[in-house]
Protein backbone atom coordinates (compact mmCIF):
# COMPACT_ATOMS: atom_id res chain seq x y z
CA UNK A 1 0.00 0.00 0.00
CA UNK A 2 1.48 3.52 -0.81
CA UNK A 3 1.79 6.00 1.58
CA UNK A 4 -0.71 8.51 -0.32
CA UNK A 5 -3.77 5.65 0.68
CA UNK A 6 -3.63 5.45 3.79
CA UNK A 7 -3.32 10.10 3.84
CA UNK A 8 -6.16 9.59 0.97
CA UNK A 9 -8.69 6.95 3.61
CA UNK A 10 -8.28 9.25 6.55
CA UNK A 11 -9.46 12.27 4.69
CA UNK A 12 -12.07 10.31 3.20
CA UNK A 13 -13.32 9.46 7.11
CA UNK A 14 -13.08 13.27 8.00
CA UNK A 15 -15.77 13.90 4.79
CA UNK A 16 -18.01 11.48 6.87
CA UNK A 17 -17.88 12.96 10.19
CA UNK A 18 -21.19 14.49 11.33
CA UNK A 19 -22.00 17.54 9.46
CA UNK A 20 -23.88 18.95 12.28
CA UNK A 21 -22.16 19.86 15.35
CA UNK A 22 -23.64 18.98 18.87
CA UNK A 23 -25.59 21.64 21.24
CA UNK A 24 -22.53 22.75 23.63
CA UNK A 25 -23.47 22.66 27.60
CA UNK A 26 -24.57 26.48 27.34
CA UNK A 27 -26.37 26.54 24.31
CA UNK A 28 -28.60 23.11 25.72
CA UNK A 29 -29.42 24.68 28.68
CA UNK A 30 -30.37 28.05 27.22
CA UNK A 31 -32.35 26.60 24.51
CA UNK A 32 -33.48 24.21 27.03
CA UNK A 33 -35.26 27.15 28.85
CA UNK A 34 -37.27 28.63 26.24
CA UNK A 35 -39.76 25.37 26.58
CA UNK A 36 -42.71 26.87 27.34
CA UNK A 37 -43.46 23.42 28.77
CA UNK A 38 -47.42 23.04 27.35
CA UNK A 39 -49.81 21.23 29.34
CA UNK A 40 -50.92 20.05 25.98
CA UNK A 41 -48.10 20.05 24.01
CA UNK A 42 -48.88 19.63 20.40
CA UNK A 43 -45.06 18.36 20.06
CA UNK A 44 -46.14 15.01 21.78
CA UNK A 45 -49.00 14.44 19.38
CA UNK A 46 -46.41 15.20 16.56
CA UNK A 47 -44.08 12.75 17.23
CA UNK A 48 -45.41 9.18 16.21
CA UNK A 49 -43.67 7.36 19.23
CA UNK A 50 -45.13 9.83 21.79
CA UNK A 51 -42.35 10.65 23.31
CA UNK A 52 -42.47 13.53 26.13
CA UNK A 53 -40.89 15.91 24.97
CA UNK A 54 -41.51 19.21 27.44
CA UNK A 55 -40.41 16.68 29.98
CA UNK A 56 -37.03 15.57 28.47
CA UNK A 57 -35.93 18.84 28.16
CA UNK A 58 -37.56 19.88 31.40
CA UNK A 59 -34.73 17.38 32.61
CA UNK A 60 -31.54 18.81 30.61
CA UNK A 61 -32.46 22.36 32.07
CA UNK A 62 -32.83 20.86 35.81
CA UNK A 63 -29.66 18.68 35.23
CA UNK A 64 -31.23 15.36 35.03
CA UNK A 65 -29.17 13.97 32.24
CA UNK A 66 -30.32 10.19 32.86
CA UNK A 67 -33.78 11.08 33.28
CA UNK A 68 -34.17 13.23 30.18
CA UNK A 69 -32.32 10.20 27.80
CA UNK A 70 -34.47 7.85 29.65
CA UNK A 71 -37.37 9.85 28.66
CA UNK A 72 -36.80 9.57 25.21
CA UNK A 73 -35.65 6.45 25.19
CA UNK A 74 -38.56 4.81 26.79
CA UNK A 75 -40.97 6.35 24.25
CA UNK A 76 -38.47 5.62 21.21
CA UNK A 77 -36.01 2.83 21.59
CA UNK A 78 -34.06 4.16 18.90
CA UNK A 79 -34.11 7.43 19.69
CA UNK A 80 -30.18 8.22 19.76
CA UNK A 81 -30.96 8.05 15.92
CA UNK A 82 -34.15 9.41 15.31
CA UNK A 83 -32.53 12.97 16.99
CA UNK A 84 -30.25 12.90 13.77
CA UNK A 85 -32.79 11.48 11.04
CA UNK A 86 -36.12 12.55 11.77
CA UNK A 87 -37.91 15.63 9.62
CA UNK A 88 -38.17 17.31 12.94
CA UNK A 89 -39.63 20.35 11.06
CA UNK A 90 -42.18 18.07 9.50
CA UNK A 91 -43.45 16.60 13.25
CA UNK A 92 -42.35 18.00 16.27
CA UNK A 93 -40.52 20.97 15.81
CA UNK A 94 -43.30 21.78 13.28
CA UNK A 95 -46.30 21.60 15.65
CA UNK A 96 -44.07 24.24 18.45
CA UNK A 97 -46.23 26.51 19.36
CA UNK A 98 -43.47 28.98 19.36
CA UNK A 99 -43.42 28.39 15.44
CA UNK A 100 -46.31 31.59 16.06
CA UNK A 101 -43.70 34.08 17.63
CA UNK A 102 -39.91 33.10 17.38
CA UNK A 103 -38.69 29.71 16.16
CA UNK A 104 -39.79 26.39 17.40
CA UNK A 105 -37.19 24.61 20.12
CA UNK A 106 -34.51 22.59 18.73
CA UNK A 107 -36.20 19.46 19.77
CA UNK A 108 -33.78 16.90 17.46
CA UNK A 109 -30.51 18.90 18.89
CA UNK A 110 -31.96 18.46 22.54
CA UNK A 111 -33.47 15.39 21.95
CA UNK A 112 -29.39 14.25 20.27
CA UNK A 113 -27.69 16.08 23.37
CA UNK A 114 -29.33 14.27 26.28
CA UNK A 115 -28.71 10.61 24.59
CA UNK A 116 -25.59 11.37 23.27
CA UNK A 117 -25.14 12.52 26.94
CA UNK A 118 -26.02 8.48 27.59
CA UNK A 119 -23.89 7.13 25.13
CA UNK A 120 -20.78 8.88 26.28
CA UNK A 121 -21.35 7.97 29.90
CA UNK A 122 -22.05 4.32 29.31
CA UNK A 123 -25.55 4.22 30.67
CA UNK A 124 -27.69 1.42 30.62
CA UNK A 125 -31.20 3.05 30.75
CA UNK A 126 -33.23 -0.31 31.44
CA UNK A 127 -33.86 -3.58 32.96
CA UNK A 128 -35.34 -6.82 32.02
CA UNK A 129 -38.67 -7.90 32.75
CA UNK A 130 -39.58 -11.01 34.67
CA UNK A 131 -39.60 -13.96 33.11
CA UNK A 132 -42.99 -14.90 31.90
CA UNK A 133 -42.92 -18.33 29.93
CA UNK A 134 -43.15 -17.07 26.26
CA UNK A 135 -40.41 -16.70 23.16
CA UNK A 136 -40.83 -14.74 20.36
CA UNK A 137 -38.77 -14.80 17.23
CA UNK A 138 -38.05 -11.28 15.00
CA UNK A 139 -36.98 -11.20 11.87
CA UNK A 140 -35.13 -8.44 10.99
CA UNK A 141 -32.72 -6.34 12.99
CA UNK A 142 -33.45 -2.69 11.77
CA UNK A 143 -35.37 -0.27 13.80
CA UNK A 144 -39.13 -1.87 13.97
CA UNK A 145 -37.57 -5.54 14.85
CA UNK A 146 -35.24 -3.75 17.41
CA UNK A 147 -38.31 -1.80 18.83
CA UNK A 148 -40.38 -4.83 19.33
CA UNK A 149 -37.90 -6.21 20.88
CA UNK A 150 -36.99 -3.88 23.55
CA UNK A 151 -40.76 -3.89 24.25
CA UNK A 152 -40.79 -7.57 24.50
CA UNK A 153 -37.99 -7.68 26.94
CA UNK A 154 -39.18 -5.53 28.87
CA UNK A 155 -42.75 -7.53 29.41
CA UNK A 156 -40.78 -10.39 30.26
CA UNK A 157 -40.45 -12.58 27.07
CA UNK A 158 -37.45 -14.42 25.77
CA UNK A 159 -36.58 -12.68 22.42
CA UNK A 160 -34.28 -13.38 19.79
CA UNK A 161 -34.04 -11.84 16.68
CA UNK A 162 -32.29 -12.96 13.38
CA UNK A 163 -30.83 -10.61 11.45
CA UNK A 164 -29.33 -11.16 8.02
CA UNK A 165 -25.74 -8.86 8.05
CA UNK A 166 -23.17 -8.50 10.24
CA UNK A 167 -24.52 -6.55 12.38
CA UNK A 168 -27.63 -5.07 13.73
CA UNK A 169 -29.75 -1.68 13.19
CA UNK A 170 -30.96 -2.36 9.74
CA UNK A 171 -31.21 0.67 7.68
CA UNK A 172 -29.82 2.75 10.48
CA UNK A 173 -26.29 0.95 10.87
CA UNK A 174 -26.18 0.32 7.15
CA UNK A 175 -28.39 2.79 4.76
CA UNK A 176 -28.27 6.18 6.12
CA UNK A 177 -25.02 8.01 5.61
CA UNK A 178 -22.61 8.45 8.19
CA UNK A 179 -22.29 12.23 8.40
CA UNK A 180 -25.78 11.98 9.30
CA UNK A 181 -26.06 8.94 11.89
CA UNK A 182 -22.75 7.61 12.71
CA UNK A 183 -22.97 4.14 12.95
CA UNK A 184 -21.62 3.84 16.62
CA UNK A 185 -25.11 5.68 17.49
CA UNK A 186 -27.29 2.83 16.11
CA UNK A 187 -24.31 0.55 17.57
CA UNK A 188 -25.34 1.72 21.33
CA UNK A 189 -28.92 1.02 20.62
CA UNK A 190 -28.79 -2.63 19.60
CA UNK A 191 -26.34 -2.50 23.04
CA UNK A 192 -29.23 -1.22 25.09
CA UNK A 193 -31.70 -3.96 23.53
CA UNK A 194 -28.99 -6.67 23.91
CA UNK A 195 -28.62 -5.72 27.69
CA UNK A 196 -31.88 -6.66 28.28
CA UNK A 197 -31.32 -10.27 28.00
CA UNK A 198 -32.32 -10.32 24.12
CA UNK A 199 -30.27 -12.21 21.67
CA UNK A 200 -29.66 -11.01 18.74
CA UNK A 201 -28.00 -13.61 15.86
CA UNK A 202 -26.55 -12.02 13.18
CA UNK A 203 -25.35 -13.39 9.68
CA UNK A 204 -28.35 -15.71 9.88
CA UNK A 205 -30.94 -16.06 6.97
CA UNK A 206 -34.64 -17.00 7.56
CA UNK A 207 -35.53 -18.92 4.90
CA UNK A 208 -32.07 -20.25 4.07
CA UNK A 209 -29.79 -21.21 6.88
CA UNK A 210 -33.02 -21.30 9.16
CA UNK A 211 -35.90 -22.72 8.31
CA UNK A 212 -39.26 -20.33 8.96
CA UNK A 213 -41.81 -23.63 9.80
CA UNK A 214 -38.61 -24.05 12.45
CA UNK A 215 -39.24 -20.52 13.97
CA UNK A 216 -43.14 -20.89 13.97
CA UNK A 217 -42.83 -24.42 15.77
CA UNK A 218 -40.38 -23.31 18.79
CA UNK A 219 -41.86 -19.90 19.68
CA UNK A 220 -45.31 -18.74 20.73
CA UNK A 221 -45.45 -15.52 18.14
CA UNK A 222 -42.72 -14.74 14.81
CA UNK A 223 -42.90 -10.64 14.00
CA UNK A 224 -41.56 -9.82 10.56
CA UNK A 225 -39.56 -6.44 10.44
CA UNK A 226 -37.76 -7.69 7.29
CA UNK A 227 -37.39 -4.48 5.62
CA UNK A 228 -37.25 -4.37 1.78
CA UNK A 229 -34.49 -5.38 -0.56
CA UNK A 230 -32.01 -3.80 -2.87
CA UNK A 231 -32.74 -1.41 -5.44
CA UNK A 232 -34.72 -2.51 -8.62
CA UNK A 233 -33.52 -2.43 -12.40
CA UNK A 234 -33.91 0.40 -14.01
CA UNK A 235 -35.07 -1.67 -17.06
CA UNK A 236 -33.33 0.42 -20.01
CA UNK A 237 -29.91 -0.81 -22.03
CA UNK A 238 -26.82 -0.88 -20.65
CA UNK A 239 -27.91 -1.18 -17.08
CA UNK A 240 -25.42 -4.22 -16.59
CA UNK A 241 -22.58 -1.96 -17.46
CA UNK A 242 -19.13 -1.22 -15.34
CA UNK A 243 -19.64 1.73 -13.67
CA UNK A 244 -23.38 1.23 -12.68
CA UNK A 245 -24.06 1.21 -8.38
CA UNK A 246 -27.07 0.48 -6.38
CA UNK A 247 -26.95 3.43 -4.33
CA UNK A 248 -27.96 1.43 -0.98
CA UNK A 249 -24.59 -0.88 -1.62
CA UNK A 250 -22.85 2.53 -2.28
CA UNK A 251 -23.98 3.91 0.61
CA UNK A 252 -23.37 0.93 3.15
CA UNK A 253 -19.45 0.90 1.39
CA UNK A 254 -18.95 4.30 3.42
CA UNK A 255 -20.30 2.69 6.60
CA UNK A 256 -17.04 1.41 7.45
CA UNK A 257 -13.10 1.44 6.44
CA UNK A 258 -11.88 1.28 4.17
CA UNK A 259 -13.63 3.70 2.17
CA UNK A 260 -13.68 2.97 -2.01
CA UNK A 261 -11.66 5.26 -4.24
CA UNK A 262 -13.91 4.33 -7.43
CA UNK A 263 -16.05 7.28 -8.26
CA UNK A 264 -12.97 9.85 -7.22
CA UNK A 265 -12.97 12.31 -10.30
CA UNK A 266 -15.88 10.92 -11.61
CA UNK A 267 -18.75 12.28 -13.29
CA UNK A 268 -22.13 10.87 -11.65
CA UNK A 269 -25.55 10.94 -12.35
CA UNK A 270 -27.72 9.61 -9.34
CA UNK A 271 -31.49 7.88 -10.70
CA UNK A 272 -34.30 9.51 -8.46
CA UNK A 273 -35.18 11.99 -5.91
CA UNK A 274 -35.88 10.14 -2.70
CA UNK A 275 -33.70 10.23 0.61
CA UNK A 276 -32.06 7.79 -0.66
CA UNK A 277 -31.07 9.43 -3.89
CA UNK A 278 -30.18 12.26 -2.15
CA UNK A 279 -27.68 9.72 0.18
CA UNK A 280 -25.96 8.34 -2.80
CA UNK A 281 -25.76 11.86 -4.38
CA UNK A 282 -24.04 13.26 -1.30
CA UNK A 283 -21.77 10.04 -0.72
CA UNK A 284 -20.72 10.58 -4.43
CA UNK A 285 -19.55 13.99 -3.93
CA UNK A 286 -17.70 13.30 -0.58
CA UNK A 287 -15.89 9.86 -2.53
CA UNK A 288 -14.44 13.09 -4.62
CA UNK A 289 -16.78 12.72 -7.52
CA UNK A 290 -16.22 15.46 -10.22
CA UNK A 291 -20.09 16.58 -10.58
CA UNK A 292 -22.61 15.00 -9.42
CA UNK A 293 -26.31 15.26 -11.08
CA UNK A 294 -29.52 13.93 -9.81
CA UNK A 295 -32.49 13.00 -12.71
CA UNK A 296 -36.09 13.15 -11.84
CA UNK A 297 -38.74 12.11 -13.87
CA UNK A 298 -41.00 14.87 -12.12
CA UNK A 299 -41.02 18.06 -11.14
CA UNK A 300 -39.24 19.44 -8.13
CA UNK A 301 -42.66 19.49 -5.91
CA UNK A 302 -43.26 15.95 -6.81
CA UNK A 303 -40.20 14.48 -4.83
CA UNK A 304 -40.31 12.25 -2.46
CA UNK A 305 -37.10 13.43 -0.02
CA UNK A 306 -36.98 15.81 2.83
CA UNK A 307 -36.51 19.39 2.56
CA UNK A 308 -33.68 19.63 4.68
CA UNK A 309 -32.31 16.62 2.42
CA UNK A 310 -32.93 18.70 -0.65
CA UNK A 311 -31.36 21.82 0.75
CA UNK A 312 -28.23 19.67 2.46
CA UNK A 313 -27.87 18.26 -1.37
CA UNK A 314 -27.94 21.84 -3.29
CA UNK A 315 -25.30 23.41 -0.62
CA UNK A 316 -23.16 19.61 -1.42
CA UNK A 317 -23.64 21.27 -4.95
CA UNK A 318 -25.42 18.33 -6.60
CA UNK A 319 -27.50 19.59 -9.46
CA UNK A 320 -31.02 18.84 -10.38
CA UNK A 321 -32.57 17.83 -13.89
CA UNK A 322 -36.11 17.72 -13.50
CA UNK A 323 -38.60 16.12 -15.80
CA UNK A 324 -35.81 13.87 -17.25
CA UNK A 325 -36.09 10.12 -17.92
CA UNK A 326 -33.07 7.81 -18.77
CA UNK A 327 -33.64 6.01 -21.99
CA UNK A 328 -30.49 4.21 -22.11
CA UNK A 329 -26.88 3.74 -20.81
CA UNK A 330 -23.86 4.30 -23.26
CA UNK A 331 -20.60 2.56 -23.09
CA UNK A 332 -17.29 2.18 -24.59
CA UNK A 333 -16.23 -0.94 -26.72
CA UNK A 334 -14.72 -2.36 -23.15
CA UNK A 335 -18.37 -1.89 -21.42
CA UNK A 336 -17.38 1.20 -19.28
CA UNK A 337 -20.56 3.97 -18.67
CA UNK A 338 -19.50 7.13 -20.58
CA UNK A 339 -23.13 8.77 -20.83
CA UNK A 340 -27.11 8.31 -20.17
CA UNK A 341 -29.32 8.83 -23.21
CA UNK A 342 -32.21 10.65 -21.81
CA UNK A 343 -35.76 12.53 -22.75
CA UNK A 344 -37.58 15.25 -21.53
CA UNK A 345 -40.73 15.02 -20.10
CA UNK A 346 -43.84 17.19 -19.16
CA UNK A 347 -46.54 16.78 -16.94
CA UNK A 348 -49.92 14.93 -16.95
CA UNK A 349 -53.15 14.32 -15.14
CA UNK A 350 -52.78 13.10 -11.30
CA UNK A 351 -52.60 9.43 -10.63
CA UNK A 352 -54.42 7.85 -7.50
CA UNK A 353 -51.59 8.51 -5.34
CA UNK A 354 -52.30 12.27 -6.12
CA UNK A 355 -48.68 12.68 -7.67
CA UNK A 356 -49.06 13.78 -11.66
CA UNK A 357 -47.98 11.31 -14.33
CA UNK A 358 -45.50 12.27 -16.60
CA UNK A 359 -45.01 11.34 -20.44
CA UNK A 360 -41.72 12.27 -22.52
CA UNK A 361 -41.85 15.10 -24.91
CA UNK A 362 -41.29 13.80 -28.74
CA UNK A 363 -37.71 14.62 -30.04
CA UNK A 364 -36.58 15.88 -26.92
CA UNK A 365 -33.41 13.03 -26.87
CA UNK A 366 -30.65 14.44 -25.37
CA UNK A 367 -26.81 12.71 -23.94
CA UNK A 368 -25.22 13.46 -20.68
CA UNK A 369 -21.67 12.34 -20.18
CA UNK A 370 -20.95 10.80 -17.23
CA UNK A 371 -18.83 7.62 -15.57
CA UNK A 372 -21.01 6.51 -13.08
CA UNK A 373 -24.51 6.29 -12.53
CA UNK A 374 -26.20 5.58 -8.99
CA UNK A 375 -29.44 3.79 -9.00
CA UNK A 376 -31.95 4.93 -6.12
CA UNK A 377 -35.50 4.05 -7.71
CA UNK A 378 -36.87 2.70 -4.72
CA UNK A 379 -36.57 -1.25 -3.29
CA UNK A 380 -37.74 -4.02 -4.18
CA UNK A 381 -39.28 -6.51 -1.97
CA UNK A 382 -38.67 -9.84 -0.19
CA UNK A 383 -41.68 -11.45 -2.52
CA UNK A 384 -40.50 -14.92 -2.70
CA UNK A 385 -39.72 -15.24 1.23
CA UNK A 386 -43.07 -13.32 1.82
CA UNK A 387 -44.70 -16.37 -0.51
CA UNK A 388 -43.20 -19.08 0.94
CA UNK A 389 -44.72 -17.84 4.12
CA UNK A 390 -48.39 -17.95 2.58
CA UNK A 391 -49.54 -14.81 4.13
CA UNK A 392 -51.45 -12.14 2.69
CA UNK A 393 -49.95 -9.54 0.90
CA UNK A 394 -50.34 -6.76 -2.31
CA UNK A 395 -47.17 -7.18 -4.57
CA UNK A 396 -44.98 -7.53 -1.68
CA UNK A 397 -46.52 -5.43 1.02
CA UNK A 398 -48.09 -7.37 4.05
CA UNK A 399 -51.39 -7.20 4.60
CA UNK A 400 -51.84 -6.34 8.19
CA UNK A 401 -54.76 -5.93 10.40
CA UNK A 402 -53.80 -2.20 11.26
CA UNK A 403 -55.22 -2.29 14.78
CA UNK A 404 -52.80 -5.24 16.50
CA UNK A 405 -50.56 -5.14 13.22
CA UNK A 406 -51.45 -9.35 12.64
CA UNK A 407 -51.18 -10.96 9.73
CA UNK A 408 -53.24 -13.44 7.82
CA UNK A 409 -52.11 -15.79 9.90
CA UNK A 410 -52.41 -14.90 13.45
CA UNK A 411 -49.30 -16.61 14.92
CA UNK A 412 -47.49 -13.83 12.73
CA UNK A 413 -47.24 -9.73 13.12
CA UNK A 414 -45.39 -7.51 11.00
CA UNK A 415 -44.42 -3.64 11.31
CA UNK A 416 -41.74 -1.43 9.58
CA UNK A 417 -41.04 -1.42 5.65
CA UNK A 418 -41.83 -4.51 4.84
CA UNK A 419 -45.84 -2.95 5.72
CA UNK A 420 -44.92 0.30 4.27
CA UNK A 421 -46.61 0.85 1.07
CA UNK A 422 -49.98 0.33 -1.34
CA UNK A 423 -51.43 3.16 1.03
CA UNK A 424 -50.45 1.73 3.79
CA UNK A 425 -47.47 2.26 6.83
CA UNK A 426 -45.10 5.78 6.35
CA UNK A 427 -41.60 5.14 5.20
CA UNK A 428 -39.67 6.96 8.28
CA UNK A 429 -37.80 5.06 11.22
CA UNK A 430 -39.35 6.88 14.14
CA UNK A 431 -43.04 5.08 12.22
CA UNK A 432 -40.85 1.59 11.98
CA UNK A 433 -39.92 2.70 15.86
CA UNK A 434 -44.15 2.84 16.75
CA UNK A 435 -45.04 -0.14 14.51
CA UNK A 436 -42.90 -2.46 16.17
CA UNK A 437 -43.78 -1.46 19.91
CA UNK A 438 -47.67 -1.74 18.33
CA UNK A 439 -46.83 -4.97 17.29
CA UNK A 440 -45.24 -6.04 20.57
CA UNK A 441 -47.92 -4.82 22.68
CA UNK A 442 -50.52 -6.29 21.11
CA UNK A 443 -48.95 -9.58 20.99
CA UNK A 444 -48.57 -9.21 24.57
CA UNK A 445 -52.55 -8.94 24.59
CA UNK A 446 -52.91 -11.85 22.35
CA UNK A 447 -50.58 -13.66 24.81
CA UNK A 448 -50.89 -12.73 28.50
CA UNK A 449 -53.57 -15.15 29.57
CA UNK A 450 -51.57 -18.19 28.57
CA UNK A 451 -48.21 -17.00 31.12
CA UNK A 452 -46.91 -20.06 32.66
CA UNK A 453 -47.72 -19.31 36.74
Amino acid sequence: MSTSEPMMQRELKNRFNEVTPPLTNQEAFQESQRCLYCYDAPCIQACPTGIDIPTFIKKIASGNMKGSAKTIMTANPVGASCARVCPTEELCEGACVLNHSTKPILIGNLQRYATDWAIKNDQVLFKEGQPNGKSVAIVGGGPAGLSAARELALLGYSVTVYEAEKQAGGLDTYGIVSFRLPKAISLWEVEQIENLGVTIKTGVKVGIDLPFHELLSTNDRVILAIGMANVPDLQIPGENAEGVYDAIELVKMTKDAPFPSHLKDKKVVVIGAGNTAIDGATCSVRLGAENVKILYRRSEQEMTAYDFEYEFAKQDGVEFRWLTQPVEIVTNKSGQVTGMKCVKMKLSEAAEDGRRRTEPIPNSEFLIECDAIVKAIGQKRHLSFIEDLGIAHNDGVILINPDTMETSNPKIYACGDVIFGKGQGEAMVVSAAQQGKTAAYHMHESLKETYSA
